[in-house]
C-alpha cells in the first residue's frame, strides 16, 4: 500500500471518530438548559418603602397683610431669625391714624355734650321736686279752705255770720284750688322737661356707644398696618420690597404673601408614598432620610402622619371628570417623618428621599427576590382556593436543582427585603435554586435538566 493511501484512509477514520463523539455530545446535551444558581440562605432581613418629597418645618405660617396699603418699611431680609412680636412690616398709616384721630375727638364731644346734659338732667329733677313740694302745700291750704268755707256757708245759712264772711271764705277756698292747678301744671311741664332732657341723654348714650365702635373699628385697621411676628423661627421667603403695594385676598383671590415664616426647631421630610405601599407604613416606625443638598449623609426620623387622602398624580396618565369620563390615575399618600436630629443647614424645600422601615426580621430564610416565578397548576378541589370552578391555579414557587434537575417548589414568602425575599415555608437553609436568568425563569418547567453556569 502506497504511502497516499495510508494517509487518506487515516484521515477518514479521523472525521469518522470526531463525528461519532460529536453526535454522543449533542445527543447528551439536547433539553439541558442553562441556569444561573445560588442558595437558601439565613439571614436578617429588612423591609423598607422609599419615597421623594421635600424638606418642610412643622410650624410655618404665610405673612399677609389683613389691609391694602403701601410697604414704607421692611427692616428684616430672608433668612433673618425673628421672635414672637418682632416688626416685620410697616404699612402707610397716615390715613388711618386720621381716622383715629377723628374718631377719638367724635367720641370725646359726644361724651362733653352727656356731661352738660348732666346738669340739665339735675335741674329738671330739682324742678320736678320742688313742683310736688309746691302741690302738698297747695292741697293743705285748699284742705283747710275747704273746712272755712264749709263751715262759713253752714253758718250763713243759719244766720250765725254776716255775708262778708261768707264771701272771703268762699274767695280764699277758689284761690286754694287755683294754686293747687297751678302747681300740677307746674309739676306737669317739669316732668316733660325732665322726660325730653333724659330723652336726649339716651340719644347721645347711643351716640356715644357708636363712636366708641368707629374708634374700636379706626384703631383696629391702624394696628393692621404694623404686621409683628405671631412665631420664634426663621423668615425662609421675602419676595416683597420697600414702595409695594401689599394687596389683601377676597374671595378666591388670594392676597400678597408678603414672607413666610418656619419655625426650624421641629423638621420634617414630607413624602409621598405609593399607593401599593402605603398599607405597610405606620405611625412611630424609623426611616432614614437623604438630603440631595447634604450629599451622601443620612439623617434618622420617624413616621408622625400617614395620609388618609390619596394625592392623584395625573402627570402622563388620562384624567377623570365628574361626568364619569374614563380614567387610570395613579395615587399618591402623604407621610410625614419628624426628623430626630435636624441639622442647622437644613432648608425648607429641599429635595429629599425618605427610606422607611417598616419590618424586620432575625435570622429568617432568604433567596434572590429574581428566583420567585409563578406557575399553573390544575385546580386541585381539596386545595384552599376560593373559586373552585377554576380550571388552573397560580402557585409561586422557587426552583430548586437536585442531581442536574430543576424541581418547582410552591413557597410560602414573608417580607421583602432590597434584594432578597422571606421564605416562610417551603425550602430548606442551603438548599441550591435556580437564580436566572430571567428569560430562562419565564419559561423554565418542572423537572426539566439543567446545568449550572456563571452570572455574567
Amino acid at each position: 500500500m502506497t504511502t497516499k493511501k495510508k494517509v487518506v484512509i487515516a484521515a477518514v477514520v479521523a472525521v469518522a471518530i470526531s463525528s461519532t463523539v460529536g453526535y454522543s455530545i449533542f445527543a447528551r446535551n439536547r433539553g439541558v438548559v442553562a441556569v444561573q444558581a445560588g442558595r437558601v440562605v439565613r439571614q436578617d432581613l429588612t423591609q423598607t418603602v422609599s419615597a421623594n418629597g421635600e424638606i418642610k418645618p412643622k410650624k410655618y405660617v404665610n405673612v399677609s397683610s389683613n389691609m391694602m396699603g403701601r410697604i414704607v418699611r421692611l427692616p428684616v431680609k430672608e433668612g433673618d431669625h425673628v421672635r414672637e412680636g418682632d416688626l416685620l412690616v410697616q404699612l402707610e398709616s397716615i390715613q388711618t391714624e386720621a381716622d383715629v384721630r377723628a374718631a377719638e375727638a367724635s367720641l370725646d364731644a359726644a361724651q362733653t355734650e352727656v356731661e352738660g346734659m348732666s346738669a340739665s338732667i339735675r335741674s329738671a329733677e330739682a324742678a320736678v321736686t320742688s313742683s310736688k313740694a309746691e302741690i302738698a302745700r297747695a292741697e293743705a291750704d285748699l284742705s283747710r279752705a275747704k273746712q272755712n268755707f264749709d263751715r262759713g256757708e253752714r253758718m250763713s245759712k243759719e244766720g250765725l255770720i254776716a255775708r262778708e264772711a261768707y264771701d272771703r271764705s268762699k274767695a280764699d277756698y277758689d284761690i286754694s284750688a287755683a294754686q293747687l292747678n297751678a302747681a300740677k301744671a307746674r309739676l306737669a311741664q317739669a316732668e316733660a322737661q325732665l322726660g325730653q332732657v333724659l330723652k336726649q341723654r339716651d340719644g347721645t348714650a347711643l351716640r356715644i356707644a357708636q363712636q366708641r365702635a368707629a374708634l374700636t373699628r379706626a384703631r383696629d385697621q391702624f394696628s393692621k398696618t404694623t404686621i409683628r411676628s405671631t412665631l420664634d423661627g426663621v423668615i425662609t421667603y421675602l419676595p416683597v420690597n420697600e414702595g409695594e403695594i401689599a394687596i389683601v385676598g377676597v374671595q378666591n383671590q388670594p392676597g400678597t404673601v408678603l414672607m413666610t415664616i418656619a419655625d426650624m426647631s421641629v423638621i420634617t421630610a414630607e413624602v409621598k408614598v405609593d399607593e401599593t405601599d402605603i398599607v405597610n407604613v405606620k405611625l412611630g416606625q424609623e426611616a432614614r432620610i437623604k438630603v440631595d443638598a447634604l450629599g451622601d449623609r443620612q439623617l434618622i426620623g420617624h413616621v408622625s402622619e400617614v395620609g388618609n387622602s390619596a394625592l392623584t398624580r395625573t402627570g402622563g396618565t388620562t384624567t377623570t371628570t365628574q361626568q364619569g369620563a374614563a380614567s387610570q390615575e395613579a395615587k399618591d399618600f402623604k407621610v410625614v417623618v419628624t426628623l430626630d436630629n435636624p441639622p442647622a443647614e437644613l432648608r425648607p424645600g429641599l429635595s429629599a428621599t425618605a427610606t422607611i422601615v417598616t419590618a424586620t426580621r432575625q435570622g429568617v430564610l432568604t433567596v434572590p427576590i429574581q428566583s420567585l416565578t409563578i406557575r399553573e397548576f390544575d385546580n386541585d378541589s381539596k386545595s384552599n382556593v376560593l373559586d373552585k370552578s377554576k380550571k388552573k391555579v397560580e402557585k409561586e414557587g422557587v426552583f430548586t436543582i437536585k442531581n442536574g434537575i430543576g424541581l418547582f417548589r410552591p413557597v410560602k414568602t414573608g417580607i421583602t427585603g432590597t434584594t432578597d425575599i422571606e421564605i416562610a415555608d417551603g425550602l430548606a437553609e442551603s438548599d441550591e435554586i435556580v437564580t436566572g436568568p430571567y428569560q430562562v425563569l419565564r419559561t423554565l418547567k418542572d423537572n426539566t435538566r439543567i446545568k449550572i453556569e456563571k452570572a455574567p
